[in-house]
Formats: structure tokens, sequence, C-alpha cells
């Protein structure tokens, strides 16, 4: 087997390896994206809500509250400039009954701790007058929560890497590693396996990020955080939706963002996700979890009908934290945290990595120029 060095080598290309890859090779860098599937961004990139969240939800100071924030504003300055489709529909957040309305004054503290200082209280009469179909006691409107076509936002990030020579390669499984003195060697399957020797590697490989970290030699242990798998199920809408808006339950104690109404370009609508943690990845949808479903929604559009939900799709989040654990952190963790020369892994980049990939990208890049 032949030992070829390259410069960078990023591995996984869903949305969040597809823009380090850009952002690199807008460096100068010479960047090879190593990708296991046969065409990009098919595994949790192509299974979210395609939400361009606004950073109301992160604990203020943390990582995904500090990057969703400003990848929100790159995000809809890159979908302008590259003709990405988007829509900056907006978003209510509503509280169902009167004990949940101080979440919502909770909620917009929170935000605006974070630096979103845009959301404005209404009230269940203003509410309604936005969303004639919307039952609440109240309500939080979020304008700058938009949506955005997560296929053509990962073909634009592409296209930006392309440009710059940038390659992509298909089914090409990282099955393993080394760290040496001249840099880190990929064992990478396929077709043709062979193994690279790069001088900067990034581990984007989303769910098996930490199992990737623990299969490349001289990565420390202690250093790779256990993952978890958590299921969410979407349910779609048969029919056209009474709503023009985003429609959020006010959030629980949990941390679990309930069962919300998103809206996909065409005006589609879709519910979900429900939360269930799993022991491998499975994407079947039980049309019998509809049942749940519709009580949750009903909550705040009494008016849905019977047998309207038909199963949509299932995604995984690449969790950090299991059940009944604090919600971790997004984790971009370079040399400092480590020790290792030349390597990023990104773990736990789950909701909102989309919204923040740009701004992920940006951190890598300074990881990397701060690396000894």
């Amino acid at each position: 087997m032949s030992l070829d060095d390259i410069d960078c080598a990023v591995i996984g290309a869903g949305v969040v390896g597809l823009a380090v890859a850009r952002a690199l090779a807008i460096a100068g860098r010479e960047v090879v994206v190593l990708e296991a599937e046969n065409a990009f961004g098919t595994v949790t990139s192509a299974r979210n809500s395609e939400v361009i969240h606004a950073g109301l939800y992160y604990p203020p100071g943390s990582l995904r509250a500090e990057l969703c924030v400003r990848g929100k504003a790159l995000l809809y300055d890159f979908c302008t400039s590259h003709q990405v489709a988007h829509r900056r529909c907006g978003k209510l957040i509503v509280a169902a009954t009167p004990d949940e309305l101080p979440l919502l004054d909770t909620l917009r503290a929170q935000a605006a701790a974070c630096g979103v200082h845009d959301l404005q209280a209404l009230s269940a009469d203003e509410a309604r007058a936005l969303e004639p179909a919307l039952h609440s006691v109240g309500a939080l409107l979020s304008p700058s929560t938009g949506i955005v076509d997560s296929h053509g936002l990962m073909l634009a990030l592409l296209g930006d890497a392309q440009a710059q020579e940038a390659m992509l390669a298909l089914c090409s499984p990282v099955l393993g590693g080394r760290v040496t003195p001249q840099g880190i060697e990929l064992d990478v399957g396929g077709l043709a396996p062979s193994t690279l020797r790069a001088q900067t590697v990034v581990n984007s490989a989303g769910l098996g990020a930490p199992a990737l970290a623990r299969r490349l030699a001289g990565m420390p242990a202690a250093a790779v955080p256990q993952d978890h798998l958590a299921k969410g199920c979407y349910f779609t809408l048969t029919g056209k939706a009474p709503f023009s808006r985003l429609v959020y339950p006010a959030p629980g104690a949990s941390g679990h963002l309930g069962v919300h109404l998103t809206l996909d370009l065409g005006g589609q609508a879709r519910f979900g996700p429900s939360l269930r943690w799993v022991d491998a990845i499975d994407y079947t949808v039980d049309a019998a979890d509809a049942e749940g479903f519709y009580a949750a929604v009903r909550r705040y559009w009494p008016a849905l009908p019977d047998s309207a939900l038909q199963p949509g799709y299932a995604g995984l989040r690449p969790k950090i934290s299991g059940p009944g654990e604090p919600a971790a952190d997004f984790r971009i963790d370079g040399p400092a945290e480590h020790g290792v020369p030349g390597l990023v892994n990104l773990f736990g980049i789950e909701s909102p990595g989309l919204t923040a990939s740009l701004a992920i990208a940006e951190r890598v890049g300074q990881r990397l120029k701060s690396a000894p």
C-alpha cells in the first residue's frame, strides 16, 4: 500500500466538514475531503430541520451559543452572496398555558445574554394576529430565525472549496491511523485502499467522530468523549399548513424543545423531532408514534385534523452527553486540548451545527493557527 503525503485532510463531507474544507482552502491550504459515503451530506446533514437558528436556547458563554449567533450572521450573508435558497421567516415560541409564561421570560433573558436582542414579547391576540390558527396565552417572536436549502448550501460550500483546488474523495472511509513525527497517517478504505500522511487533520465525522478518534494510535484516550445516539423522528402534514412562521412550544425543564412545527421552502409543514435514546443507527419511523405527536401539536394548533400526520424521516444527534446528564457543549479540540500536533476533533456537533457551520470553520482555523 502506497503512502501519499498531503497537506490537509478533512474527514467527513457533511455541512460542517465542507465549511471547514472551504475555509482551509481559501486560506491557501491543500485540502482533501475524505467521505465514507458515495455523496456528500447524506447522513446527519440530510436529516435535520433545515432551520437557521437564532441562538436562544444555549447557555450564555457556551460555544454553542457563541457559534450559533456568529454562524447565523455568516450564514445569511453566505446564502445571499451565493444565491442559496433561504427565507428569514421568523419563529413563534408559544406558551400554551399561563404557567408557561415565565418560561418565555426566562428564555428572553437567556437569549439577550447570548447576544440575541431582537425577541419580541406578544400577547395572545398579537400572536393570533400573525398566525390565526395558533392557540397561545402569549408568545415570543424571533424574527431572525429562518430556513435554508441544506443541500444547496452544501453544494455552494463545496463549489467554493473546489474553486480553490480542494478535492472531494467519495467512498473513502477512514478506517484508522496513527500519529507519527512526520504527520498523521490515515488508513483509507474503499475500492483502492491507501495510506495518506497529512500535516493537518480535521475530524468532522459527525456520528462517528469519537470512534474515529479512538482509532487514531497516539490520540490520548482520555481526550475522547463517550458518544451517545439520540434519535429524532419527524412527521409531515398532509395538505397545506395554515402557518407562515415556525412554531415552537415553550421549552421544558429537560432542555428538549418539544414537538415543533417547521416549514420547508415549498411551504410543506413537518412536526418533530421526538427524542429517544438508541444503541444503534436506525432511521425507521414508526407510524404508531404519531399518536403522541397529535397531543403535543394540538396544544398550540387545536384544529390539527385527525389522520393528517404521515411518517416523514428520522435523524440521529451525535451527542456526547447521555440520558439524564447536562447537555454537553460543542467541542472543537485542537492540539492545546489533546497534545497531537495538526489535529482538530469536532465532537458533539449537533443542533445548531448547520447554523453554526461557517463559524465552526472559522474557529477550526483559529485553533490551528494558535497551535505551537
